[in-house]
């Protein structure tokens, strides 16, 4: 058994909670390549085996902490906002966020640079930064199923990683700067999200004209893979949103 852990958390912490504390608190001492399992779970004060049985990979316990935030960004969320318009409520979800995020910043800072050097690790943590703004949208009340979601969800996550580029180095209490910075970036995402509305409403004429036929015709093959007992699973994977990836993105 490792030695007693190291960090934060109380004796009701999960080994959970504690694995994903001492990594970041170790990413936040440390280049994230640097950062080995063996340490992570020393911290934790847990065996290898035991993060194992926790976490697959480093990436699984970084999705972990996001999710983690994701949760108490929700959870914290001003019922007085319903009233307000989109890009109000956005500005004050996106707000929580950073504050949820500020006692990891220098963790935060380590891992977007070893995403700077590493476009796998950036697409890795793209997917994960898409799926949170999936449901910050969602706490604002945008729509966020089908394509055009995927692109809202695409379209903030790019836009709130230029604004925590800011606020990483932003060491204003009243981050003065970043709000700044996140009024732009909304102003400028609410000018896309219009002209994406203007492309939907334009093209719902020649989607329904060439989706009737579509499902027509694949309801037809279905039919003809059955009688001639093909796999359907070895189909083509039809377009998914979260395929879309820009290594900009920071992973929160």
């Amino acid at each position: 058994m490792a030695k007693a852990s190291k960090t934060s958390g109380t004796s009701s912490e999960s080994p959970r909670d504690a694995i994903v504390a001492a990594f970041m608190a170790l990413a936040a001492e440390k280049n994230l390549p640097d950062v080995t399992l063996a340490e992570v779970a020393e911290r934790a004060g847990v065996t290898l085996g035991e993060l194992r049985d926790a976490f697959s990979s480093r990436l699984d316990i970084i999705a972990a902490f996001v999710k983690g935030v994701d949760r108490a960004v929700l959870d914290g969320i001003d019922a007085d906002l319903a009233d307000q318009d989109t890009k109000e409520k956005l500005f004050d979800v996106l707000m929580r966020r950073l504050d949820v995020l500020g006692p990891h910043k220098a963790a935060i800072r380590n891992i977007t640079k070893a995403a700077m050097r590493s476009p796998p690790l950036a697409m890795a943590l793209n997917r994960l930064a898409v799926r949170s703004h999936h449901w910050m949208l969602a706490a604002a009340g945008v729509e966020v199923a089908g394509p055009g979601g995927a692109i809202r969800a695409q379209g903030l996550a790019v836009a709130f990683g230029r604004v925590v580029r800011v606020w990483l180095d932003d060491e204003d209490p009243a981050l003065a700067k970043t709000m700044r910075a996140m009024d732009e970036e909304l102003a400028r995402a609410g000018r896309a999200a219009g002209m994406l509305r203007s492309v939907e409403q334009l093209t719902a004429p020649l989607r329904s004209l060439f989706c009737a036929p579509a499902a027509f015709c694949a309801g037809r093959r279905s039919r003809r893979d059955r009688d001639r007992g093909e796999d359907r699973s070895t189909r083509e994977e039809g377009w998914r949103g979260d395929d879309l990836r820009d290594p900009r993105v920071t992973p929160v």
